[in-house]
């Protein structure tokens, strides 16, 4: 699904008096057994689970662990287990860059290469404030890195994040254009306040911000090999077993913070508080990027500003290597809950809500008239038999070069967008199918010959995309995308060349990867940083390079090589 698309949930009336009853929060106490119960398929002695914890008027006045923090010796996850909260980091480095603004000492409005003058000239200026609201166009370093041989298991440091920063040939977009998530724009805001400073990113960040809020458990990790006490270890789960994830990560700024429950109920307590910061600071980091056209974006210093269910939401999730995490706030209620798991199938923003639910007294949400008549946004599941999916199953292209993949594993159903994870889907009628941890459905539509041509993706509106019919290419046909390709930007090749009647790329890391020609000069295919690969052409229409791009990353070039051009390289 396409998870930019933010679907609209009906929003209930709340009156003047409802929303002062909601701060008349009942006790923990109170809530422990129905939280006990939220998380109750997590606590067991023998799967990954989580910590919870909820925070009422800058107080911790629950915490719990669920679960396993190691499967190998049987070490249960606790409110100081040590998490890696992933994304979720990116707010404590825009509060260092708010603390620096407000102290004068950089700018918002900074050319980045005042601070780092080894990030390339691509011809327009690239604010910090760009950074911030990652409206920057600066490529996100996981799929690009992976496009260059990377795999995501593999220690990723801190520099050689910098250094394909360094190599970068183009941008993504014009700086102020559009809003793409970018991981590598923060790093760069890290590195900027190590510039600034003159220390390190992780002794600036204790010095200012982890010790006078006591966070003792807390630190920015830029070293694989350091020992922690009490980390936790991430897991996923494959063929029914569970298996840890390797994480030699040092994304500091965008990643990488290590902590706990208990420091991060501090932490949502700064927000009310200021105690770090202060007041003028606690007001820059709610202020939300502006695009170039007015236009302003929900993401304002490291997290998302909406609302939820009529109240006003500030959150923030995180995902790596089996961490999934998640902190929401309801500024005006005093309220913020905490979910950090060490599952990669886990759902922690969804907990969260059900955490909030029970503390924010909300009425029942009322459903819009104009919506009652409407099926496709209906998440009740229904059985149906599996061999039905397989006439939708394929791709569908929602926008160019932005394709939703239909797949079936036995009697179980796959969506997935460029340049994101897969993710199952049910149904909730023969043609209709949901996921309701991203609040969408999409609709199959059969023409007068029984025949599916396109589908409707409903999320935050409706979505009408076109079923990709691939090209039917002989093997002789195929032959003219054969051939070496090369990218100085990440100094890989990739090989194109048939095999059992089908192209493939072949890289020295990855193996093969499948490719699937769906137009002349566009090719798709199944692996999440190949997708889509245009294809170049001279006046002679012989192909002369390609651009690769995934979701976040865009047109990376590949230049073709002729017969004996590898010995060059």
């Amino acid at each position: 699904m396409k998870h930019s698309i933010l679907s609209k949930s009906a929003v209930s009336l709340i009156t003047l008096s409802l929303l002062t009853a909601a701060c008349d929060y009942g006790s923990s106490n109170e809530f422990e057994a129905q939280i006990d119960e939220l998380f109750s398929e997590w606590d067991s002695p023998n799967s990954p689970g989580a910590a919870v914890g909820v925070v009422q008027n800058g107080k911790l006045t629950f915490k719990k662990g669920y679960g396993m923090a190691n499967l190998d010796y049987n070490i249960p996850i606790t409110p100081t287990s040590v998490f890696d909260i992933a994304s979720v980091s990116k707010q404590f480095c825009a509060m260092a860059i708010a603390i620096l603004a407000d102290r004068g000492e950089l700018s918002l409005d900074d050319n980045i290469q005042k601070h780092i003058p080894e990030v390339p000239d691509f011809g327009y200026l690239i604010t910090i404030r760009n950074l911030v609201h990652h409206t920057s166009g600066i490529r996100d370093w996981p799929a690009t890195l992976a496009l260059g041989g990377w795999q995501m298991d593999d220690i990723i440091s801190f520099d050689q994040i910098l250094r394909f920063v360094e190599n970068q040939k183009d941008l993504n977009f014009q700086p102020g254009a559009e809003y793409t998530y970018s991981n590598t724009g923060y790093n760069l805001l890290a590195e900027t306040v190590a510039r600034v400073t003159g220390q390190s990113f992780s002794d600036w960040t204790k010095e200012n911000i982890f010790d006078p809020l006591g966070m003792e458990d807390t630190h920015f990790h830029d070293d694989h090999q350091v020992v922690v006490k009490n980390r936790v270890t991430g897991y996923f789960e494959e063929d029914g077993k569970y298996k840890s994830r390797p994480n030699g990560l040092m994304a500091l700024g965008s990643s990488s913070l290590y902590t706990t429950i208990e420091d991060m109920a501090k932490w949502a307590g700064n927000f009310e508080s200021g105690e770090v910061g202060g007041s003028e600071v606690m007001e820059m980091v709610n202020q939300r990027g502006v695009l170039n056209n007015g236009d302003t974006v929900s993401y304002a210093f490291g997290h998302g500003i909406g609302e939820y269910r009529g109240l006003q939401r500030i959150q923030h999730s995180g995902s790596w290597a089996g961490f999934r995490t998640f902190l929401v706030r309801f500024p005006e209620q005093k309220l913020s809950v905490i979910v950090l798991s060490n599952f990669g199938g886990f759902n922690p923003s969804g907990k969260a809500y059900e955490v909030a639910n029970l503390f924010l007294s909300l009425p029942d949400e009322e459903v819009p008239e104009e919506s009652s008549q409407s099926t496709p946004n209906s998440y009740e599941k229904v059985s149906i038999e599996a061999e039905i999916f397989d006439s939708y199953a394929g791709d569908y292209e929602l926008e160019p070069g932005f394709i939703l993949t239909f797949t079936r594993e036995e009697d179980r159903f796959y969506a997935q967008a460029t340049g994101q994870n897969k993710v199952e889907i049910f149904p909730s009628s023969d043609s209709t199918f949901f996921n309701e941890d991203v609040g969408a459905s999409v609709t199959f539509h059969r023409n007068a010959e029984d025949t599916v041509l396109r589908m409707t993706l409903h999320q935050g509106g409706d979505y009408g995309a076109p079923r990709i019919i691939p090209l039917r290419l002989t093997a002789r046909d195929l032959a003219e995308y054969c051939g070496l390709y090369y990218s100085s930007e990440l100094k890989t090749f990739y090989e194109f060349s048939i095999q059992d009647e089908s192209l493939v790329a072949s890289h020295h890391r990855h193996g093969n990867i499948s490719l699937n020609p769906i137009r002349k000069n566009r090719i798709s295919s199944d692996t999440w940083f190949f997708n889509p690969v245009i294809v170049e052409r001279d006046h002679n229409d012989q192909i002369t390079g390609l651009r690769i791009g995934s979701g976040r990353m865009r047109n990376v070039h590949f230049v073709k090589l002729e017969d004996g051009d590898f010995e060059k390289y």
